[in-house]
């Protein structure tokens, strides 16, 4: 069998936050990145990454090419479908490609060279990496290359509080009730403080939610994006050059990227959060990061980046320059 290629393939499903956290791994690693966006055809599809017998033929047949020799040296997976190709790469490579995948593949972690999964998962072997919450490609070169980017948000009045709005899951709803609960600290807050409000919706987000907020404080200065039809997506800018961020309590992605930029972080979770949250957010809240939506929060906190730690854990044990 040949030498595998010098490069690192990042396989993932078409969700926005597994190709983020891969592709943050992936470029940290030393090799060139082949991003590869496949999703598995059913039946491997309802059962991945348990089922891999015939997993070539989960790969739509125009596609097949794309997963073949010769082989990357490294391949980064993120989410339960890229993990039924991650596994079976290690297969069908012989041991040449040395495999990663990142979230918990709810198998055996020995079916891969190194697993990533957030500490809250509970996951543990001498193959898994914990980091506190998501990887992510935000540091100091990030938000400098972001503020260049958005210039103009800068001329918005101090502080700048950047609001995220995920979407409702299992156990958080983001209901009216909620929304107006929100709605009324938000309004607080900015009485309190003033400045201006940079709101961004995600796919996720129901457009009641997005809609209310931006009827609710259309004469407060800001922005408010909720869409392609708003023009370019501001959100690199918005973490650039927030003073303050609050960030609704339903996505660790969001609640981890916000917290690697360094200034304070807020969320509104009235209500019992489901187990795995609750832990995360126990986490952050007992490291300093994160507080409560009224909370008085310093004007700085230490960032949350651990990605670059990650990939040079990653580096080590696969023996990468």
């Amino acid at each position: 069998m040949s030498a595998p290629r010098e490069e690192c393939w990042v396989i993932t499903d078409a969700a926005a936050g597994n190709q983020r956290q891969a592709l943050a791994l992936a470029e940290r690693l030393g090799l060139p990145v082949r991003p590869l966006v496949i999703a598995p055809r059913g039946p491997w599809a309802w059962l991945a990454p348990r089922l891999v017998l015939g997993a070539e033929l989960a790969v739509p047949p125009d596609e097949r090419a794309r997963l073949a020799p010769p082989w990357p040296r490294v391949a980064v997976g993120c989410g339960r479908a890229a993990a039924l190709f991650t596994r079976a790469l290690r297969m069908w490579s012989g041991g040449l490609c040395r495999t990663v995948q990142i979230l918990d593949p709810r198998v055996d972690p020995k079916h891969w060279d190194l697993i990533v999964a957030p500490r809250h998962d509970g996951l543990a072997g001498p193959n898994v990496l914990t980091p506190a919450g998501s990887l992510n490609p935000i540091d100091d070169e990030w938000l400098a290359d972001a503020r260049d980017a958005w210039p103009r948000l800068a001329d918005l009045p101090e502080p700048r509080v950047g609001v995220l709005l995920g979407g409702p899951r299992h156990g958080i709803p983001l209901d009216e009730a909620w929304t107006r609960a929100f709605i009324g600290g938000l309004r607080a807050v900015h009485e309190r403080d003033g400045g201006s409000l940079l709101v961004l919706a995600s796919r996720r987000t129901p457009p009641s939610l997005a809609a209310a907020l931006r009827t609710a404080f259309s004469a407060t200065p800001g922005v408010h994006w909720r869409g392609e039809a708003d023009g370019p997506n501001p959100y690199p800018g918005v973490l650039a050059w927030a003073d303050r961020l609050v960030v609704t309590p339903d996505s660790v992605n969001m609640l981890s990227e916000a917290c690697a930029v360094g200034c304070p972080v807020h969320t509104f979770a009235p209500a019992p959060l489901p187990d795995k949250l609750a832990r995360f957010h126990q986490a952050l809240r007992d490291g300093g990061l994160l507080h409560d939506l009224r909370a008085d929060a310093p004007t700085r906190q230490p960032p949350l980046r651990e990605t670059e730690r990650i990939a040079a854990t990653v580096r080590r044990r696969l023996g990468l320059r």
